[in-house]
């Protein structure tokens, strides 16, 4: 008997942790990446020295992703050199080169945020904006809200174009109770598709709770089968 193929299996981050019993937490749900703030005003911020100290409590092929909002080529650099293996995620205005002029300089894989309006597209051409940084190892949808991401809002997922010529990784306002909705209207637009939740698996800013970042990894894992 054939047998068929497994689902594909729904890479998750935890992003802003600032805390190592958060990393612990975040490793022990079976996290892949884990993300680090270093956008100072983030209530989620953590300093460069901190992140690398977090960082060195994750356990192996757990990748740490360091978030920066229009910080200088020095101040990334200097970050990525205290964090092994770190990827880049930039999530301000910086553009196409100077993300890639960075990223090369670094050595390192990056990322770059599209904020998307709540209610859909309108105001961003996802097509361009992949063909724009196609240097990207993968691009993260957030929804545009005041501060640069961690506001806890969705946008309107059913809006974006059916086929995007890249890696995309799903963000904004997920919780254990949406992420299923969330997948089943993305999966399969994009080259692959990952998640990456913050304030949906908290207790207060900057706090994650244990017990929601499990139960969002048992609901990634329930779409996963149900796909």
């Amino acid at each position: 008997m054939i047998e068929s193929p497994s689902p594909a299996r729904t890479r998750i981050k935890i992003c802003g942790l600032t805390r190592e019993q958060d990393v612990e937490a975040a490793a022990a749900a079976g996290a892949d990446a884990v993300g680090f703030v270093l956008y100072p005003k983030s209530p989620r911020y953590v300093s460069a020295a901190r992140a690398a100290e977090l960082a060195a409590r994750l356990p192996p092929l757990v990748t740490p992703v360091l978030l920066f909002v229009n910080a200088s080529a020095a101040d990334v650099i200097a970050a990525s050199a205290g964090v092994t293996g770190a990827v880049l995620q930039f999530h301000g205005d910086e553009t196409a080169a100077e993300c890639a002029t960075v990223a090369a300089r670094c050595q390192r894989p990056y990322w770059r945020a599209a904020r998307i309006p709540a209610q859909g597209g309108a105001g961003l051409d996802l097509l361009e904006f992949a063909r724009d940084y196609s240097s990207a190892q993968a691009i993260l949808l957030d929804t545009l809200v005041d501060g640069f991401g961690g506001g806890g809002k969705t946008f309107n997922w059913s809006r974006l174009p059916p086929s995007v010529p890249a890696h995309l990784v799903l963000s904004g306002g997920l919780t254990p109770a949406n992420v299923g909705a969330g997948l089943a209207w993305l999966r399969g637009r994009g080259l692959s598709l990952a998640i990456d939740v913050s304030s949906g698996v908290e207790s207060a800013k900057g706090i994650k709770d244990a017990g929601k970042i499990r139960q969002f990894a048992a609901a990634v894992r329930a779409a996963d089968a149900s796909a």
